[in-house]
């Protein structure tokens, strides 16, 4: 699909253009329907044509019925959009500061940086929204920040083309249709929810439950009351499920992202459920790149048969429609992720670590990912978190660990011994109840790193 321009612009002119029985349908459960969608997108493109001012968008909303028409209304050409990876005030004037933006929709108007306008959509009429104004396909008209667990927030945009393209993919690789019904445990204002809980379920012309649903209870009471089809979770939402006795007959499909899904959480959801939960591999930059499944019995990836792949130097490259215009490519058009990869049979990969989670420690390369796994392999463990620290006000750089569990620092330093180098021992360990996640199901990193600077957590 992504390199027939012709077959992805018919998908484009269909996506801009609904059918009069469409437009009857429910696109959010017992809300939204898509031809009220369509008209919010018309309201909202009318309202971008009569101003003389900066036409970008802040989506700081969790409606997804919005942001589909904010979206529909940015492909016709009215505005480019901004998605913040957070609401809280500081996020967003970092995000003002970065890019700049004059107008928002947003759940918590409070938040917003003084001068930003606070918009309220209204219906306009389906007939203006014209497929003959879309947008070209490879002009950027969204930009989504990255943020909390990966540090200083970075600005990754997304054409058309890099955004629909994996939506419609990722329908036909799944076989999701408009008999689907979805349920969602992450916001759709970062890139897997708005795909997987926004994107994919309007192409297919499916529905889409507007809540976001975190307790395991209400999750699976959600899914067994109105008989749902597709669930879009995250690893530590799986890892709760662990906990209760549930089945699950409606679902056909489950989805797992944002982080590596830990192999008894998804063998213990295969055994309740029958359903081998698809791991979706990428990042907010790449796009997706890969899936893989527990009923594989393998550790590696099964990269979609859309893109190509190839390692330099080790190092995961992929050539995809789906990657931000801001990466770099080669001659050849292959990006560099940052994930270190090894090549498995039958065209798959196994994932070695994050490029950035080598170490230096007195001179030695510490892998951080292995003295993670190493953690969690301890008895009694339940999470863990490895970082890294800088040593007083030098270059050398010391290994922290963040541990859930119910032993002692001490203890926990003497099991560690006995399996790895002494230099690979985190230095400072910090011992919690429970480690903290943020919406999407990450650990906030520089909130654990506060607790070696000022104890708080």
């Amino acid at each position: 699909m992504a390199d027939n321009k012709d077959h992805f612009t018919s998908l484009y002119l269909k996506l801009l253009t609904p059918a009069k029985t469409l437009r009857r349908r429910e696109f959010t459960y017992a809300g939204y329907s898509y031809g009220e969608v369509f008209e919010l997108a018309a309201g909202i493109k009318k309202m971008f044509s009569e101003r003389s001012g900066g036409k970008n968008l802040c989506l700081a909303t969790e409606n997804k019925a919005v942001i589909a028409a904010c979206i529909l209304a940015a492909l016709n050409g009215s505005c480019q959009l901004i998605l913040p990876y957070s609401f809280s005030a500081q996020a967003l004037q970092e995000m003002y500061n970065t890019v700049g933006f004059n107008t928002a929709i947003a759940d918590r108007p409070e938040e917003m940086p003084d001068g930003v306008e606070i918009i309220t959509p209204v219906a306009g009429k389906i007939s203006d929204i014209d497929p003959e104004e879309i947008r070209p396909p490879d002009a950027p008209f969204l930009r989504l920040f990255t943020g909390g667990s990966t540090g200083k927030p970075k600005v990754w945009s997304k054409s058309p083309r890099n955004l629909l393209a994996e939506a419609f993919y990722l329908k036909e690789k799944f076989a999701l249709s408009e008999k689907d019904l979805f349920v969602s445990t992450v916001p759709p204002y970062h890139i897997y929810g708005l795909l997987f809980s926004v994107l994919v379920p309007f192409v297919a012309h499916a529905k889409v439950f507007p809540d976001i649903y975190i307790f395991p209870q209400e999750i699976i009471s959600t899914i067994n009351k109105h008989k749902a089809t597709v669930l879009i979770s995250v690893p530590v939402h799986y890892r709760a499920l662990k906990a209760g006795n549930f089945s699950t007959p409606s679902l056909k499909v489950a989805f797992s992202s944002s982080g590596a899904l830990d192999r008894a959480d998804g063998l213990h959801f295969y055994k309740k459920t029958g359903l081998g939960i698809a791991e979706i591999y990428g990042s907010t930059e790449t796009g997706g790149i890969a899936t893989r499944s527990v009923r594989e019995n393998s550790d590696s990836w099964q990269p979609f048969d859309i893109l190509k792949w190839k390692l330099i130097d080790g190092r995961l490259a992929v050539q995809s429609a789906f990657t931000s215009p801001e990466m770099s490519s080669d001659a050849d058009g292959f990006c560099l992720t940052g994930d270190d990869a090894r090549p498995d049979k039958d065209n798959r990969f196994v994932l070695r670590g994050r490029v950035d989670g080598i170490v230096k420690v007195a001179g030695k390369r510490v892998d951080l990912s292995y003295v993670q796994n190493k953690i969690k392999e301890l008895p009694g463990v339940r999470e863990s978190v490895v970082l890294p620290l800088t040593a007083g006000k030098g270059r050398d750089m010391i290994i922290a660990a963040v541990v859930a569990c119910d032993l002692k620092d001490t203890q926990l330093r003497k099991l560690l011994l006995e399996k790895l180098e002494p230099y690979a021992v985190p230095r400072r360990i910090k011992v919690v109840s429970t480690i903290k996640f943020t919406a999407t199901g990450k650990i906030d990193r520089r909130q654990l790193e506060n607790i070696f600077t000022d104890g708080k957590y």
